[in-house]
């Protein structure tokens, strides 16, 4: 017959087993940018998980970051193994894959878009508060070019 103490214990070991195996849950984000005014260069996806990260003008503060082709107007990227927590995504339309956003006088010339943004304006402005979304399950997002 199985003691109460030792059953308590095997019972709290599970709980503890359970709590931990949640917290190393991993998840993937596919990100889909189907508003392309052409397929010209490539598509920069920059993943962002802290907040404090957007804006990220010298784009040095990602956690993530790939790079797409473009066909048909679109590119899409799987971000794998991702760790439950909130998340924000920049991407960038490099039309001429310098790696770099082309700015002309105060505003960029190639496309921009942030995770939970369809415009940009002076009173709209991104940051990781603003963009961020919570990961806690597999999931695909859209987001929006916005060309100036």
């Amino acid at each position: 017959m199985i003691k109460y103490s030792h059953l308590f214990t095997l019972i709290f070991i599970g709980l503890i087993s359970l709590s931990f195996s949640k917290k190393n849950e991993i998840y993937s984000l596919t990100v889909t940018v189907n508003s392309l005014r052409n397929s010209d260069g490539v598509v920069l996806f920059l993943l962002y998980n802290e907040d404090g990260t957007i804006p990220d003008k010298d784009r040095s503060k990602y956690y993530k970051k790939f790079s797409s082709s473009i066909a048909s107007n679109k590119a899409t990227i799987t971000f794998d193994s991702l760790p439950q927590g909130k998340y924000a995504i920049n991407i960038i339309h490099d039309e001429n894959s310098n790696g770099k956003i082309d700015m002309g006088f105060l505003l960029p010339k190639e496309g921009i878009g942030f995770s939970n943004f369809k415009k940009l304006n002076i009173f709209n402005r991104p940051n990781f508060s603003k963009a961020s979304f919570k990961l806690d399950t597999d999931i695909s997002i859209n987001i929006k070019t916005i060309y100036m």
